[in-house]
């Protein structure tokens, strides 16, 4: 029989410091995609113990974040949710299908600047605003965690894309002085 060794999407590939960045890979645990059925937000939200964010925003709560992932869809991070939640909205497993990272540092917001097609700096994009995008042609989901701090997240299987061109304009912009 075959010995299985679990991974992670970015093993091997983290972490990165450079020119007073970090890119370091997260391991967000338990993921759960919630897309609400039409009229049921209010027992969602009763039942997760709190509001849903609004479109483009996180929300956390007890050690649980509940991040705005899509139109009508939204990512529990961090924790179970209650298994009553089935009668109100479609639910999903996402914990081993996203490569979670974070950068963080003075400059963060210079390299994203030069990889995704939106304005990410700190007076439009605030701590706990969220997005979907692109990072070159990988779609991306962007949440700003601090003031100098993202996460972003892709498809587990373009982990090693997203570290390469994240790290590529670390060092380009690094070696500028």
């Amino acid at each position: 029989m075959v010995d299985l060794v679990a991974k992670t999407p970015a093993e091997g590939l983290l972490p990165v410091t450079m020119g007073g960045l970090n890119l370091r890979e997260v391991v967000l645990g338990v993921m759960i995609s919630l897309a609400p059925f039409k009229g049921q937000d209010v027992q969602v939200e009763k039942l997760l113990g709190g509001a849903l964010p609004k479109v483009g925003r996180s929300v956390s709560k007890a050690g649980q974040e509940v991040v705005w992932f899509s139109q009508g869809q939204y990512l529990v991070i961090g924790g179970a949710v209650d298994m009553l939640l089935v009668k109100h909205a479609a639910l999903t497993d996402q914990s081993d299908a996203w490569c979670a990272i974070t950068l963080e540092g003075v400059g963060s917001e210079a390299v994203l600047a030069r990889l995704v097609p939106v304005d990410l700096r700190a007076g439009t994009f605030k701590r706990g605003h969220a997005l979907r995008s692109q990072l070159g042609h990988m779609p991306l989901h962007i949440t700003r965690t601090g003031k100098d701090a993202f996460r972003l997240m892709t498809f587990r299987s373009m982990a090693g894309t997203m570290v390469h061109e994240v790290t590529h304009k670390i060092k380009l912009l690094s070696a500028r002085g």
